[in-house]
Order: C-alpha cells, then structure tokens, then sequence
C-alpha cells in the first residue's frame, strides 16, 4: 500500500481525499498544516512517505513554502491542489518543486489516476548504457546518480528522469510535446509549464550559469537539447 501524505486545511476536503484514497488502497497520512506535515516529514511518521499531495491555500505557511521545505528534506513526489488554474499560482508551485498539479475541484477519478501516474514516474528510469561524461557532469545511468566535478546532485524523480531522456542524445533538438510524453505522460500533452519548470530547476543545479546554460540548451521556437555541443 503506497503511503500519501495529504496536507489540506478544509476538514470536510481532506475526510473526502483521505476516504477516496483509502477506498483505492493508499495508506494515507493527513496534516491539517504545513508546519504539522513538515515535523510529519522530520522523522515523526514511522514510516517513509511516497507521495505527498499539497494544498496550496493554507494557513501560516503557504503551500509554496511548504513545498519548498519538502524539497529541502525529500525528493518525494508532490502534487499540488490549486483551487484556481492561475498561471501564476502554478508556475510558482513547478518551480517551488512540485511535480505535477490539479485544478479545484477535482474528481476522485482524475486525482487517483495522477497519483498512479506520479509514483510510476517515480520508479526508477531505464538507461541503455552504464554512465557517461560531459564536461564535468557524470551521469551514472546504471546507479541512477548524478555528480559534478566528483560532487553529488541529488535529483527528484522528474529532473532525474528529464536528464536522462536529454542525455541520452547529445545535440538532438527534442520538442515539449516530446518530453511530456517521454518523460511524464501522455495525458499531460500539452501543458508545456511541466517542462519549462522543471529545466528551469534543473538548471539552477547542473549549470554553473543557469542563465547561460551549457548541458540543457534552449532551442527557441523548438524545445531543448543536451550539450555541450
């Protein structure tokens, strides 16, 4: 039974998810507070979470700042609830570190089936060959690790399985729509903001000038590609 951690203020929203998922076979967790899910995350469970969903409207610490104290602690997957599908709100949670959101109110169908997809794209990534190098970034594709000049970079799930799909063809131009379906799913064609987020991240980690970037390159009008060329 994977276990989810859901973090949502609105008692009445929170008994409906907690029930639905139970009822699907999750082992669920709930945290009314972002405070109460982080101490939760520091060891006060007794068991080790798989999968966090977080609502952004919350009080005291917001959502954004919850997830950013997750992603300081875990590379767990999150979804994040939003009540309103603002750009914003959205590209602030991406960048924040959430893996995937949903709008709102959503149906237990759809909420069910973005968990399935979150902890299967959470499994490891196959790779054809062992590691490789590339001006000082050394992709273990074997190990599943990634270490620059000799350091190590822990990676989510998602930025993990984005290098990957990358690297695995130095200088070939791959499209957002290409990476949605390689990389997340193909229920998620379309929604370019999953992509451009999580390079966004991921840069911010392998580059040394995230605005200059030289392994994950823009390729304007078309998508990205992996160098250095």
């Amino acid at each position: 039974m994977p276990h989810v951690l859901l973090i949502e203020d609105d008692t009445s929203v929170r008994d409906g998810m907690e029930l639905v998922l139970r009822r699907h076979d999750y082992d669920v967790s709930v945290a009314a507070t972002g405070e109460e899910a982080l101490f939760m995350l520091d060891g006060h469970l007794g068991k080790p979470v798989e999968l966090i969903v977080l609502d952004l409207m919350l009080p005291g610490m917001d959502g954004f700042e919850v997830c950013r104290g997750i992603r300081v602690r875990s590379t767990i997957p999150v979804i994040m609830l939003t009540a309103r599908g603002d750009d914003h709100d959205i590209v602030t949670g991406l960048e924040a570190g959430a893996d995937d959101y949903v709008v709102k109110p959503v149906t237990a169908a759809v909420l069910e089936a973005r968990i399935r997809a979150a902890l299967r794209r959470a499994e490891p990534a196959p790779g054809s060959t062992p590691g490789e190098h590339q001006a000082g970034l050394a992709i273990d594709r074997a190990g599943l690790t990634v270490t620059k000049l000799g350091t190590p970079i822990p990676l989510p799930p998602m930025e993990l399985r984005l290098l990957l799909e990358l690297s695995a063809a130095p200088g070939r131009v791959f499209s957002r729509e290409q990476l949605l379906i390689s990389v997340w799913d193909l229920d998620y064609l379309g929604d370019s903001r999953l992509v451009d987020a999580t390079v966004r991240r991921l840069r911010t980690k392998i580059e040394d000038l995230p605005s200059k970037p030289r392994y994950i390159q823009t390729v304007r009008g078309f998508g990205y590609r992996f160098g250095p060329l």
